[in-house]
């Protein structure tokens, strides 16, 4: 009798162990293939969009830089206007460059907010779909014959703000892919290499773009 229960005893434990370890593996898979999505269809992007757009902008900075500096897309309302042509040039950096990487950023936020780590959007992503928005009026206007320049309300887009953001949450889910997959990760810069700050040049003094 004894033997029958110690029996059934060391059936039902297995059964137990046997539940909670694919439960724990279900789980397990579960989550990796969210953080491999993440990866893929959010913050891979978003890190590739926004340090494509910070390499962008130190060209164009380094082929308008400023005596004191400052962004070359930052223009004061009490300055001299810029000419003709530098608001051409101005116009088809931010038509062809600029706008379209914006477009990139605000279709990510769109479509793949559910992939988003935070329970809600962070302010810094809000920050970023509103200055793309302003893009857009921007180029409508543009589109229309008015070609004057338009000055973006409130604060320029916070672009060294959304790229920190972007490759810090990329290197936190790289490093919980690693630890899912049991095996190290490949490096402190991940998939990307280190983030463009060291430019040489008048581009080195100039502050992250206002378009």
């Amino acid at each position: 009798m004894n033997a029958a229960i110690v029996t059934v005893a060391l059936a039902f434990a297995g059964y137990l162990m046997t539940h909670w370890s694919s439960r724990r593996l279900a789980q397990r898979q579960e989550r990796l293939t969210r953080v491999n999505r993440q990866l893929g269809e959010f913050y891979g992007p978003l890190l590739a969009i926004t340090e494509i757009n910070n390499r962008v902008y130190h060209a164009f900075a380094e082929r308008h830089p400023r005596p004191d500096g400052r962004s070359p897309l930052q223009h004061g309302p009490l300055e001299q206007p810029r000419t003709a042509e530098e608001l051409a040039e101005w116009q088809l950096w931010v038509s062809t460059v600029f706008l379209p990487n914006h477009r990139a950023m605000r279709e990510l936020l769109l479509t793949r907010a559910d992939l988003l780590a935070e329970a809600r959007m962070p302010q810094i992503l809000l920050d970023v779909y509103a200055h793309a928005s302003w893009h857009e009026i921007t180029a409508a206007r543009w589109a229309s014959g008015d070609l004057t320049e338009h000055q973006v309300p409130g604060s320029p887009v916070p672009a060294t703000d959304i790229r920190r953001y972007a490759r810090a949450e990329f290197d936190r889910l790289e490093q919980e892919q690693a630890a899912l997959l049991g095996r190290a990760r490949r490096g402190p810069a991940g998939r990307f290499g280190g983030p463009a700050e060291h430019v040489s040049g008048p581009a080195a003094r100039a502050p992250e773009p206002g378009a």
